[in-house]
């Protein structure tokens, strides 16, 4: 007697598995992308980078998390110094996220992937790549270009990365009210929600927004002061030291361009806020250089860590059914552990005198106010999807009854699944210093996370030597460049 209704419940649940995996694979829609992503980190970790490459799941154009793995191979290849390929990983990136914009002005693909993802999980909705993500994009494509020798090149993407946080400032507080207006229609209250998420306060923690990136900010007045442009250093100096306000290198370099450019109103105020140690000495001087009018600049960009990925949490939140019945289901959420690994930084030693790093962006701090704001959204999106879920069941128990009853209960569990998508590959936390030295070959010794090494870099005058220093895990190593 159940012959028949078994098959229709099987082939209606076949049909929905298919459709939610148009736009993604069977792996992906029913896994977890940071478990996916851990033998690929693990790789990183050791330094072991085109292994890491080889490890990386192969996706189609079609996929919804191509572009993501792009960036992934992107950065790999960039750690791994083929900057040619990483550059042109990077665009296709790029073109990706233009395409994905002019696509959001019309919904139209957004809302078949909407229609895939309420039989399935967030995992069949295409992944949008991150203001924080799109900032550290034209970032490291800004030092592929250095790494070609092509200043005006880097100053493109680093006018792209600051583009992108103007972009994110101006959308951002309205799409907040919108998400969390839409999940109090559905029921959920963000009392209700923030009494039962798991809180990421710590691994924020002082950060206003996901998207506000002292780091591209520090590195385009870098730039722009290779380039001359002084004026601009100034601006970008300015806005990363709004953003991270006690860090000592940006605070040097914004009195040292106060200073030179004139700026009597900027002087009176920061000479009221900054210590008397750089007032008093416009630049972190070596001793060597203070017998001396001429100098050049040494700038380490220190990059440390791994960005932890996302975990998969449940919690249960009372919902209305579509008969409106009140229940408790159980959602499946991302979540960012709610802790930050310290960092001890770069001590660089120079003729007798040590110098510290110091911070100048947490990109798991971004990352989880950036999951933290998008909460609302994925809760409401989790709440239709539960409820259509439901009213499929009770379909399919009447057409196929205990048999179409089980299938579709089993359906549901299986596909109940957090998105844990983002750019795994990242560094945690990225460091900066700034020496001043006089023209000539250097011998700097470097100590950060208990190896040691001694590297030459050559200064010229008027000019920045440039040295990106990555640690990870086991892993040390350094680029230099002279802009």
């Amino acid at each position: 007697m159940l012959n028949i209704p078994a098959k229709i419940a099987t082939i209606i649940l076949l049909s929905l598995t298919l459709s939610a995996c148009a736009g993604t694979s069977f792996g992906d829609l029913f896994s977890n992308y940071s478990q996916q992503m851990q033998g690929v980190k693990n790789a990183q970790q050791q330094g072991n980078f085109q292994q890491a490459v080889s490890l990386l799941p192969e996706r189609s154009k079609s996929n919804g998390s191509y572009g993501l793995s792009l960036l992934e191979k992107a950065r790999l290849e960039f750690l791994a110094n083929n900057h040619t390929e990483s550059q042109q990983d990077f665009a296709l990136v790029y073109r990706q996220v233009q395409q994905a914009e002019q696509a959001a002005k019309i919904q139209l693909s957004r809302g078949i992937e909407n229609v895939q993802a309420v039989v399935s999980n967030d995992n069949a909705i295409r992944y949008d790549i991150h203001y924080y993500e799109q900032s550290m994009l034209h970032c490291y494509q800004a030092l592929n270009y250095l790494n070609q020798n092509d200043l005006s090149g880097a100053l493109v993407e680093i006018r792209r990365a600051n583009l992108v946080q103007q972009k994110a400032l101006q959308a951002n507080q309205k799409a907040l009210y919108e998400t969390q207006e839409e999940m109090t229609k559905k029921g959920v209250s963000s009392e209700s929600l923030a009494s039962r998420y798991p809180s990421m306060s710590n691994a924020i923690g002082e950060v206003k927004n996901g998207f506000q990136n002292a780091y591209t900010f520090y590195l385009s007045g870098v730039l722009y002061e290779a380039a001359g442009q002084a004026n601009d250093a100034y601006i970008d100096y300015k806005k990363a030291l709004e953003i991270y306000p006690h860090n000592i290198t940006v605070q040097r370099d914004v009195w040292r361009l106060a200073t030179k450019l004139g700026m009597s109103n900027d002087i009176q105020l920061f000479g009221n806020r900054f210590s008397s140690d750089i007032t008093q000495g416009t630049r972190q001087n070596t001793s060597e250089q203070q017998n001396s009018t001429k100098h050049g600049q040494l700038v380490v960009l220190v990059e440390q860590g791994i960005i932890p990925g996302k975990q998969e949490v449940s919690i249960h939140l009372p919902i209305f059914t579509s008969h409106n019945d009140m229940r408790f289901y159980s959602l499946a959420l991302p979540n960012y552990q709610n802790r930050l690994r310290q960092y001890s930084g770069l001590s660089l030693s120079y003729q007798g005198n040590t110098y510290q790093s110091q911070e100048i962006v947490r990109l798991q701090s971004l990352a989880a106010k950036q999951l933290q704001d998008e909460m609302p959204a994925i809760v409401t999106r989790q709440v239709v999807r539960l409820v259509a879920k439901e009213e499929l069941r009770q379909q399919m128990s009447r057409k196929g009854g205990d048999v179409g009853n089980i299938l579709a209960g089993l359906y549901n569990i299986a596909s109940e699944k957090a998105d844990t998508r983002s750019w795994s590959t990242l560094p945690d936390s990225i460091h900066i210093l700034r020496l001043d030295l006089a023209p000539g070959q250097h011998e700097v010794d470097l100590s950060i996370n208990g190896t040691n090494r001694t590297i030459t870099v050559d200064i010229n005058e008027d000019r920045q030597t440039l040295v990106k220093l990555t640690s990870i895990g086991s892993y040390t190593n350094y680029q230099s460049m002279n802009l």
